[in-house]
């Protein structure tokens, strides 16, 4: 048992008489995997053709799989900000990943705000909500919510720092520069990880701190909090080489799937699930447990080419304004709850998390949330949830030709609104889910609806804007990340 863990547990032991936790039933213990660039169809229970993930199909078979689970941004620290906080990445102003192309890109149409670039501590978060009811909680993996300063400084917006008693993995990165240990590059050590044998697998690493953590508090007489965002599937592209040589054999001409090392790290996401679930059975405590798995934003399917993976029927990924940046896989398992094996349509958002896990743990639905609570449409099926709309606000540029946009999903009609010039795109999801039709000329009705619903929403929320660049010279190509590319179909110029 590491120090900290048997430090913490005598502390939490020291203070339980005092919490005032006179419940006859104890709140259940919540997990809450968040995993990094996980494609809509990146488990086999997905539709893939070539990712095993046995474990993740157990999740949905003994609880609830979202078809329309969606990610409150295209890229990652705003999600993570929506999920500790239950709020729009709009409303925070932590709406590009930390700290965004800022430096290199200057020739562009527009300027992307003054955003903020990092979790700002007057928020509240999930830990901090539910520590308050008594819970431990600990913070295992990626954080990516920390200012770019010195390590010193940035150590300051970590999670022991927003209501996590525990933090093994976050520090002020985004990825690990290897997922074999020592975990680095150069000088990006990956701060804040346990003694680990040369060759150790990140993944591996951190359930085994998780599993460790659940063996250790099972029993202290209050309840658990472990929130576990992977750095898993996150560039860079690394897994074990027998696993690799195992999809190596499988990939055949014509698949979804075909790039073996992703596959294999689907596969090792896999494993640490089953992992988890294995020792929450071993322990006795998975009909206390509430488990929720799901994703930070799209798959790595730059241009619909498969070259990492493919999102299929999505279009685009990760960074991308379609469905493809923003739709995720999304499970969940509250035993006594949630209907086994349920499959919802309902379209839910990752702040539908926040209001959830906090709903659990003290019985009141927050009021100051962008989300819902979830546990009526696990329990009734859909139907259960209040109609509503979802919405979206990148004032940046990234990848696919992403350029500063809002988009309103609304009934089954999605509307992608750009900053610079107003233009519009408008598809029917239900009947055109890879957004291949522009409806905006014949629904100019439901153009004006959506619209107006949207820029209220931008109002409400205080949304900040994209402004014109004064210094954009439209005689030189648009200052793109050096990784993007033209698609067949749209997309930024070709860098010259």
């Amino acid at each position: 048992m590491s120090f900290r863990i048997l430090f913490l547990t005598c502390l939490w032991i020291s203070l339980l008489p005092g919490l005032g936790l006179g419940r006859e039933t104890p709140p259940m213990n919540i997990i809450l995997i968040l995993v990094d660039d996980w494609g809509y169809a990146d488990a086999a229970v997905q539709g893939s053709d070539l990712y095993e993930t046995p474990n993740i199909d157990r999740l949905a078979a003994t609880g609830a799989r979202f078809t329309q689970a969606y990610a409150a941004c295209t890229v990652c620290s705003p999600t993570r900000a929506a999920m500790m906080t239950g709020k729009y990445p709009a409303r925070l102003r932590v709406t590009d990943w930390i700290a965004g192309h800022t430096l290199r890109f200057k020739n562009r149409p527009m300027n992307q705000p003054d955003w903020t670039q990092y979790l700002d501590h007057e928020e509240e978060t999930v830990a901090e909500l539910l520590k308050a009811q008594g819970y431990r909680t600990a913070s295992v993996g990626k954080w990516h919510l920390t200012p770019k300063l010195s390590v010193v400084e940035n150590r300051e917006w970590w999670p022991e720092h927003h209501g996590f008693d525990i933090n093994i993995g976050a520090n002020q990165w985004g990825q690990p520069g290897s997922f074999f240990a020592p975990f680095q590059w150069g000088r990006r050590v990956h701060w804040n990880m346990p003694p680990s044998v040369e060759g150790d697998y990140l993944t591996d690493r951190l359930t085994d701190e998780v599993i460790e953590i659940m063996q250790v508090w099972k029993d202290k007489g209050a309840p658990f909090f472990i929130y576990l965002p992977y750095y898993t599937v996150h560039t860079p592209i690394q897994a074990k080489k027998e696993t690799i040589a195992y999809y190596e054999g499988k990939v055949k001409a014509g698949m979804l799937h075909t790039n073996p090392t992703y596959a294999a790290m689907v596969d090792h996401l896999d494993e640490n699930i089953g992992r988890i679930l294995d020792a929450l059975e071993d322990l006795g405590i998975a009909d206390s447990t509430a488990i929720f798995l799901t994703g930070d934003n799209g798959g790595l399917d730059p241009h619909d080419e498969g070259s990492i993976t493919n999102n299929h029927p999505l279009r685009h990924g990760k960074g991308g304004v379609y469905e493809g940046g923003v739709r995720v896989p999304g499970f969940a398992r509250v035993p006594g709850i949630t209907q086994p094996g349920i499959v919802l349509d309902t379209p839910i958002i990752t702040m539908d998390f926040f209001s959830t896990a906090v709903s659990l743990g003290n019985g009141v639905e927050p009021a100051d949330t962008d989300g819902l609570n979830l546990t009526g449409l696990l329990s009734k099926g859909d139907g259960a949830l209040p109609a509503r709309d979802l919405f979206w606000h990148y004032p940046h540029y990234h990848t696919q030709g992403a350029r500063p946009y809002s988009a309103i999903r609304s009934g089954d009609w999605r509307l992608i609104e750009y900053h610079l010039d107003g233009a519009v795109e408008l598809y029917n999801l239900a009947e055109d889910i890879g957004e291949t039709q522009n409806l905006a000329a014949t629904r100019p009705d439901m153009v004006a609806l959506l619209v107006e619903k949207l820029h209220a929403w931008r109002e409400e929320v205080d949304a900040q804007m994209a402004i014109p660049n004064p210094d954009f010279d439209p005689s030189k190509p648009i200052d793109w990340p050096d990784y993007a590319k033209k698609s067949a179909t749209d997309g930024p110029p070709k860098r010259k």
